[in-house]
């Protein structure tokens, strides 16, 4: 499992696909106290013409609040980044036929998954903490972060609901055998918990709570509002990795 995992990682820096995402968090990450430090300056270049449309442009103060809002305004980008770039996990090794003489091997089933998920989530953990801590640190630097409530664990439930996605792809990936179903069915699921969560009886239920990490930031929630969600989301990712594991198993290379 271990030399699986080294032949991962070693393929993602090849391709060049590691470096493109710690870029892409790295900008992320700069891009969102850049734009809220710019805004006052893009409001007074615009004032003229707002004005001559019967709007009055008063003086604006940016706070560490603007610069999270953009940073869970990104965030969703970056992680369908990670989707589209990793859907093809295991349909492009079915396609290509590698993972035949790993299994003949001898090398277990389940730990070709293992070693897959880890892979992900290394990814994800790593571009996403990197675009959170540069976003902080501006953000102390020009402004406050005081001004904000629960900034660490507002990022860790968007982190898991980014987790709990990435093992809904893995599933399909494991399952089927074209890249457009993975995304077709990683989106329809995704997309399908999103609407359970707009039923009131539901919204604390489901994992795409996590998402509201502004809600957290301005204190309209409590963290202990989360703990339900957040349980959830731990076991249906739990179901998804063993049903990708089971799918796996049986599945003719």
């Amino acid at each position: 499992m271990t030399a699986f995992i080294k032949k991962e990682w070693m393929e993602n820096v090849r391709t060049g696909r590691i470096w493109i995402l710690l870029l892409l968090f790295g900008l992320f990450g700069v891009m969102n106290p850049a734009i809220a430090k710019l805004t006052p300056w893009m409001m007074e270049v615009l004032s003229d013409s707002l004005e001559s449309q019967g709007l009055v442009v008063t003086q604006v103060t940016v706070t560490a609040l603007d610069s999270w809002v953009q940073f869970y305004k990104n965030v969703p980008m970056a992680l369908l980044i990670v989707v589209l770039i990793f859907n093809q996990t295991f349909t492009g090794e079915y396609q290509k036929g590698t993972l035949i003489p790993v299994v003949t091997k001898g090398l277990a089933r389940p730990k070709i998954v293992f070693a897959k998920m880890l892979m992900l989530l290394a990814v994800w953990t790593i571009g996403y903490f990197l675009c959170y801590a540069i976003t902080y640190a501006y953000n102390a630097y020009y402004w406050d972060n005081s001004v904000v409530a629960h900034p660490l664990f507002a990022s860790f439930c968007y982190w898991l609901f980014g987790v709990w996605v990435l093992t809904i792809m893995t599933f399909f990936s494991a399952s089927v055998t074209s890249n457009v179903q993975v995304l077709l069915g990683t989106g329809a699921v995704v997309f399908g918990i999103y609407l359970l969560g707009l039923i009131p009886k539901l919204s604390g239920y489901v994992p795409t709570k996590l998402m509201e990490g502004m809600k957290i930031l301005q204190g309209a929630v409590k963290p202990a509002d989360y703990c339900v969600s957040i349980g959830t989301a731990g076991v249906t990712m739990v179901l998804w990795i063993v049903s990708a594991v089971l799918c796996f198993d049986r599945r003719k290379l």
